[in-house]
């Protein structure tokens, strides 16, 4: 504003009007519909959410929900079978702009192969271990003895992955601790090298929300801290060996308020301990729950929102997997491709510069604000009734996940939450082979977590009809058929269109007919496999009988279904023949694995 304007006080008269006029008038709008229920978002963490904020919800803000870093860590994760080959993907990762190195060490290697022309002392390089290679972090050691290299700046952690191990196999090894203790007091001497990994993302990628993230992750913590002290740990010692992953969802500012909420708590704690904690090394992990094999160049966009969720809510690294990773072997393009999300986030976006850019933001404030008390509630609970130990011994951290993941699930199949190409906006381009996509998944063992893509049951739709395609020599094909009022119509056309696409069957273009007689004649007789009517609800009073009937007196095998739902001659259509409706409130998964048999059913013999 122009600063003579504003000293001459020329808006005094004009005085902004408050949230709660705001909110009247939006029930004005609004005709009586109920505020909360339209406007009002109550995310998966149980949370409401209101559509504007204002200064007025500024009640108090989080402390220490950590800083931007300005230099980010952008891991790359390289499997090593191979150390010579290993160590030539590294090469080639620090040549293309990866500063962070992250080995998962599956086999025998020498430091020496696998670090080769490495400069650890300008590059982050950490190791995952598998239960038969710790002893790695023994040859890591003399290695670095060996480099005329000063211990600050060797910059890392080794993982022994003992959370994880133990989550997905449901047994703890007996001597765990006592290798942890043992690798932390042997890289003591290195300030910056961290040695005991607390990860999370496990509980996102096996279907957890946001709060049971943190509250879980914070209890594995706080087990572990305890199974250390009772070592004769410090406690100082042990909180300055902690690195942390938590994973990262295509929620974009729920996931920056997680963020900001675990950094907080995590401090809140280390105060109970009498612990100076410094910023916390904290990694931010792409989650395999929100990737998909259908259209999975959408993955390289969620990979995108959720690196940028992860930077603004102040962690200090991300692992960034490729597009490609969860359907095959991710090639030169696809890691190239997810190595430069956080490049281009540092160098072009800018990110890093601003030290905590999210602040002042009232919604993103209070949402770290209720994140936080929701996990702090979790976290105490958890505590109180015998810690993450006992409470996943006793299954209740697992059932409760599992409470969480179904309702998600329930939210993809009925459509109420949006997912590229899974159960929205299908790629009606797209071919793929039965061989990239899973079946139903095994989650029959009620003590272990299974990090799991969000949209395997329907990609179980798209599965079958690989299978059928493989078996039967042919796509099945959907035909539109519209008729009546033409705006109503191909609305409901292209609806049906997402909504059959997610199959993978072959879906024709839209046809127009005079009438709902032409329309049933014209259908009755094509080649389509299935047909969708599509007009108006009165049309459907009108005429929907007549169409159904007309068309079922030429064809019985067919598949007809209708797009909407009349409910007043619902059973009269069925009596007719109709074989069901599709609608918003359908659940996708129910319906089309329906429509699925009833096509195998009717299919047409081999040799045509």
């Amino acid at each position: 504003m122009n600063k003579n304007i504003r000293d001459h006080g020329l808006f005094s008269d004009f005085i902004g009007p408050s949230k709660k006029e705001w909110i009247e008038k939006a029930k004005t709008d609004l005709k009586g519909a109920d505020f909360n229920q339209r406007l009002v978002w109550k995310n998966i963490n149980g949370i409401g959410l209101q559509p504007f904020y204002t200064r007025e919800d500024q009640k108090e803000l989080l402390n220490n929900t950590g800083q931007n870093a300005e230099n980010i860590i952008n891991y790359r994760r390289i499997t090593v079978n191979d150390a010579v080959e290993a160590n030539r993907l590294a090469s080639k990762a620090i040549e293309e702009g990866i500063n962070g190195i992250l080995f998962e060490i599956n086999t025998q290697a020498a430091p020496e192969t696998l670090l080769k022309n490495i400069d650890l002392g300008a590059q982050v390089v950490s190791f995952i271990l598998g239960k038969d290679q710790r002893d790695f972090s023994v040859q890591y050691k003399s290695y670095l003895e060996g480099l005329n290299l000063s211990k600050e700046k060797v910059k890392g952690y080794v993982d022994l992955n003992f959370i994880p191990a133990y989550l997905t196999e449901g047994k703890l090894e007996a001597t765990i601790f006592d290798h942890l203790e043992k690798v932390s007091l042997l890289f003591k001497a290195y300030p910056n090298f961290k040695t005991l990994m607390v990860s999370g993302a496990i509980y996102q990628d096996s279907g957890s929300n946001q709060v049971q993230e943190i509250a879980y992750t914070l209890n594995s913590m706080v087990f572990l801290i305890d199974e250390l002290t009772q070592r004769e740990l410090k406690p100082q010692f042990i909180f300055d060996q902690l690195v942390f992953t938590l994973g990262i969802t295509s929620s974009y500012f729920v996931e920056i308020g997680k963020f900001r909420a675990f950094n907080s708590l995590l401090i809140e704690i280390a105060k109970k301990y009498q612990v100076i904690l410094h910023p916390a090394d904290l990694v931010g992990k792409t989650s395999v729950w929100s990737k998909s094999v259908t259209d999975a160049n959408t993955n390289m966009l969620r990979a995108t929102t959720e690196a940028m969720s992860a930077v603004l809510g102040n962690a200090t690294a991300v692992e960034i997997d490729p597009y490609d990773h969860q359907f095959k072997k991710s090639n030169a393009f696809s890691r190239r491709i997810s190595g430069n999300i956080a490049t281009i986030l540092k160098e072009e976006a800018y990110f890093g510069k601003v030290a905590n850019p999210v602040s002042g933001s009232f919604y993103i404030e209070e949402l770290s604000l209720q994140l936080a008390g929701e996990a702090l509630e979790l976290f105490k609970n958890t505590e109180a009734e015998g810690g993450f130990f006992k409470q996943i011994e006793n299954e209740n951290i697992q059932s409760e996940i599992t409470e969480i993941r179904l309702e998600k699930i329930r939210l993809l199949t009925q459509r109420k939450v949006a997912m590229v190409g899974v159960n929205k906006y299908p790629n009606l381009m797209e071919s793929m082979s039965a061989d990239m996509l899973s079946g139903p998944v095994n989650d029959q063992n009620s003590k272990l977590l299974l990090p799991r893509r969000a949209g395997i049951e329907l990609e179980q739709i798209r599965l079958n009809t690989e299978r059928f395609v493989s078996a039967k020599g042919y796509r099945p094909s959907v035909e539109m058929a519209s008729f009546g009022n033409p705006a109503t119509a191909r609305a409901r056309a292209a609806f049906s269109y997402d909504f059959m696409g997610i199959t993978g069957f072959e879906i024709m273009d839209e046809k127009n007919y005079a009438d709902a007689r032409e329309a049933a004649v014209k259908t009755a007789s094509s080649k389509s496999d299935i047909v969708v009517i599509c007009s108006s609800d009165n049309d459907y009073r009108e005429h929907a009988l007549e169409f159904v009937s007309t068309f079922r007196s030429l064809n019985t095998k067919k598949i007809l279904l209708l797009a909407g739902y009349p409910e007043s001659i619902r059973e009269e259509l069925k009596d007719a023949g109709l074989d069901g409706f599709i609608h918003m409130r359908s659940d996708i998964l129910v319906t089309l694995l329906e429509i699925q048999s009833k096509i195998t059913k009717t299919s047409k013999p081999l040799d045509l």
